[in-house]
Formats: C-alpha cells, sequence, structure tokens
C-alpha cells in the first residue's frame, strides 16, 4: 500500500537514474577496457583517444536531431528506440577482432553509431522534466537522473575490472548491452509522454503537475525552421551561454571518464585493483554532489528566485572546480590526489542540475531541441579533451593537462553570468497580457 503512494513522477525519474547509468555504463566500459584493447589492437594513447572521441563525435553530431525527434514523437519511443541501438552497438563493439583489415577503423566507427544512439538520451530526460515535473521540482528531479552518470560511471571500474579480469574484455560489453536493453525494454512498458496519458497517476497528482508546469506548453514544437529564422526560445542569449558553458562541464567531465583511470594506473603507477578503486571516487563525489545540487537549486530558487537558486550556484561550483583541478595534481600521494581531483568531480556535479533545469525552464515545448543544443555543447567538450588531453600530457605533463581544464571550468562559472532565466517567464508574462486567454499567473520563479 505505501508503494501506491509514491507519485508516478517520482518512479519513472527513478527509472530515468537507472537509465542514465547504464547510458554511462555504456560509454565509459571503454576506458576500462581501453589498456586490453590498446594493446590488442597494438595502438598508443593517441589512438586510443581517437577511439574515445568518435562515440563523442556521433553523440555530439545527433544531439539536435535527437531532440527534435523527441519533440516530435515523445520521450518514450525515441528513448526505448535509443536503448536499443545503443545496446546493438556496445555489442558490435566486442565483436571488433584485430584480424579484421583496419581494425582501428571499424572500432571508431561502431564507437561513432554508438553515440548516435545515445545522443536521446538527456533530452528525452528533459523533455520528461518539462511535462511531468513542476518547475519547483525540477532541480531535484534532475539530480535524481544525472546522479545516474556518476552511479554508472563509478560502479563501471570495480564491475568491469572483475568481468575482464575473469572472462575478458568482450564479455563486459556482453554484459552492458544486455543490461541496457532489458531497462528500456522495462522504461518502455512502464512510462508514458504525458501525465494525463498514464493509467496510474491520480487527479491529485496531475492537477499538482498542472499547477506548477512551465506555462511554455503553449507554444509549438520546434522543428529545423525555428532553428533557420532563429526563434528566441531555440537561439538566444541564454542558450548561446550554456552551450558554452557545458562545453567547459564536457571537457572537465570526459577528462574523469576517458583519462582517469589510465592516469591513475599509467603515471600513479597504481595497480590494476587499485587504480579501479581509486577511479571510483570522482564518481562517488558526482553522484552525492549531483543529488545534493538539485535540493540546493530548487531551495533557493524558492527563496531566493531562479537568477540566484540556478546560476548562483552553477557559478560558484564551476569556480570551485578549478581550484581543486589546479591543486589535484600536484599532490605527491596518489590517493590524495584522487581525493583531491575527486572534489574537483564533485563541485562539478553541483552545478549540473541548473544546465538541465533551466533548459527546461526556458523552453516549454522546444525542452528537447533546446536541451539537444547545449548538451550538444557538452559533447563537443568531451570530444576536444577524449584527443586533446593526451596531446597536451604527452607534451607538456599532466599537471598541465589538468591545468587547461581548471581554465575552461572558470570561463564556464563566468558565463552563468549572462545567463537570465527570468527572461522567458518575463516574455510569457508580457505574452499573458496580450492574450487574456493564457494565464501564466500559476508560475512562480
Amino acid at each position: 500500500m505505501a508503494a501506491a503512494r509514491i507519485p508516478v513522477r517520482m518512479v519513472l525519474v527513478f527509472w530515468l537514474f537507472i537509465l542514465s547509468a547504464i547510458a554511462f555504463l555504456d560509454r565509459t566500459n571503454i576506458s576500462i577496457a581501453g589498456p586490453s584493447i590498446r594493446a590488442e589492437l597494438g595502438i598508443d594513447n593517441v589512438h586510443l583517444g581517437w577511439i574515445f572521441s568518435a562515440f563523442l563525435i556521433g553523440y555530439a553530431g545527433f544531439q539536435v536531431v535527437g531532440g527534435w525527434l523527441v519533440d516530435r514523437i515523445g520521450s518514450r519511443w525515441i528513448l526505448a528506440f535509443g536503448v536499443v541501438w545503443w545496446g546493438i552497438f556496445t555489442a558490435l563493439t566486442a565483436a571488433v577482432s584485430p584480424r579484421l583489415p583496419h581494425a582501428l577503423w571499424i572500432m571508431i566507427a561502431v564507437r561513432c553509431a554508438l553515440g548516435m544512439g545515445e545522443a536521446v538520451v538527456y533530452p528525452a530526460s528533459n523533455h520528461f522534466v518539462a511535462r511531468w515535473i513542476p518547475v519547483s521540482e525540477r532541480g531535484k528531479a534532475n539530480g535524481w537522473i544525472f546522479a545516474g552518470v556518476g552511479a554508472g560511471a563509478g560502479l563501471t571500474p570495480p564491475l568491469l575490472n572483475w568481468i575482464i579480469q575473469h572472462f575478458g574484455w568482450r564479455t563486459s560489453f556482453w554484459f552492458s548491452a544486455v543490461v541496457g536493453v532489458v531497462a528500456g525494454t522495462i522504461w518502455l512498458l512502464i512510462a508514458r509522454d504525458k501525465p494525463e496519458q498514464h493509467p496510474f497517476v491520480s487527479q491529485k497528482e496531475l492537477e499538482h503537475i498542472e499547477a506548477g508546469r512551465s506555462s511554455g506548453f503553449t507554444t509549438q514544437n520546434a522543428s529545423p525552421t525555428d532553428l533557420a529564422q532563429g526563434q528566441p526560445s531555440v537561439l538566444n542569449r541564454n542558450v548561446i551561454a550554456m552551450t558554452l558553458s557545458y562545453f567547459s562541464f564536457g571537457y572537465v567531465a570526459w577528462i574523469f571518464f576517458s583519462w582517469f583511470f589510465i592516469y591513475l594506473a599509467q603515471v600513479r603507477k597504481l595497480d590494476l585493483k587499485s587504480s579501479a578503486l581509486y577511479s571510483m571516487i570522482p564518481f562517488l563525489a558526482m553522484t552525492v554532489c549531483c543529488l545534493l545540487g538539485g535540493v540546493i537549486t530548487d531551495r533557493l530558487t524558492k527563496r531566493y528566485g531562479l537568477r540566484i537558486g540556478r546560476c548562483g550556484i552553477a557559478c560558484v561550483a564551476l569556480a570551485a572546480t578549478s581550484v581543486f583541478l589546479i591543486f589535484g595534481p600536484q599532490a605527491e600521494s596518489p590517493q590524495l590526489a584522487s581525493i583531491i581531483l575527486a572534489g574537483g568531480a564533485g563541485t562539478l556535479y553541483l552545478s549540473q542540475s541548473s544546465f538541465w533545469s533551466v533548459s527546461a525552464d526556458i523552453s516549454g515545448k522546444r525542452s528537447g531541441i533546446v536541451s539537444g543544443i547545449m548538451n550538444m555543447g557538452g559533447q563537443v567538450g568531451g570530444a576536444v579533451t577524449a584527443s586533446l588531453t593526451p596531446y597536451i600530457a604527452g607534451q607538456y605533463g599532466w599537471n598541465t593537462a589538468f591545468f587547461v581544464g581548471a581554465v575552461l571550468a572558470l570561463a564556464g562559472a563566468c558565463l552563468w553570468l549572462l545567463i537570465d532565466p527570468n527572461q522567458s517567464q518575463r516574455s510569457k508574462v508580457h505574452t499573458s497580457a496580450a492574450d487574456p486567454s493564457m494565464d501564466f499567473s500559476r508560475v512562480r520563479s
């Protein structure tokens, strides 16, 4: 009976947390298997970085298309299709043999295709949040969804390292593929695009959702024409600033996703077991701080408004990240370095809810395409760091590689000073005054 009282929207948010964790299991498994793949294919870290970047190029390139499809078709079917797609290409990663001609380029193509499939996951999640979650709860909802990033990436090192040691690196990819397809099937069964379509949403929950939902749902769905015409709800100062800031976010995040395990093993000389253990710490910090950031942004927003609640925490968190990235690599002890750098990963993810909550706050029905544009910036940053970081580390040392990340984090913090999440609310109020039939009085900052 107690379970029946859990709001349906929270059950679906939890399952998005599961899918988010699996998505990062499927994309970071390559870094754990990286040493084995590098040895089998006879490549160096720079070429391994090309494989890492291939995923992110496909992922970034399909963000806007994925967001547009989500806005047109809905999050339920698009996300289910995406999970099956990325399950297939995760399995195909294991099928690449060094005996194949041009095996490196085949691996790059497979990882790029995997990225295309995963491109829909967060635009679809944001589409869900914009339709299902009241503005006052979006920080916590996004905190849970993106806590899956830390959970998935954090569980990856010890779990997949155990599988690789006992059954080989290919088995770890088969395992990841099966888990993803099962979770995606469950999502298809339990989710609906709109709360009014779900058979288990009570009238009380539906009224609560509608009362607190953004007024942007009176707008038309976005299309490629909107982009060409520069519609203000799709391309404006807020979206551009968030996209550039998310580039810096993605650059720093993918230092951890792509290179942290290898950094501990090759540079800090930790054994495989210790590397897997200590490489968990940043991702545990991401998980905790993502949840914490969601709670903080909602509370600050309720008390001080959207500008401080959303933008303030993001600005402070990214600035703090730069400090940790500067001092962490200078620690002599690899264990201490892991802990300090984990602080940078944690503070980075304090800002995560702000990015996605603001993109939902300002976009309404265009949440898929707006968040796709923003997330494209983040993944371009990830693709750059996947290939640039080993080059910088090889030429100038790992301290310099982390310092570049620190500079970008500070730039990302400064960009939040240009973002005004109240701007769309003011424009909606203006529209409401022009058309008395559109009552947006229930929308609160």
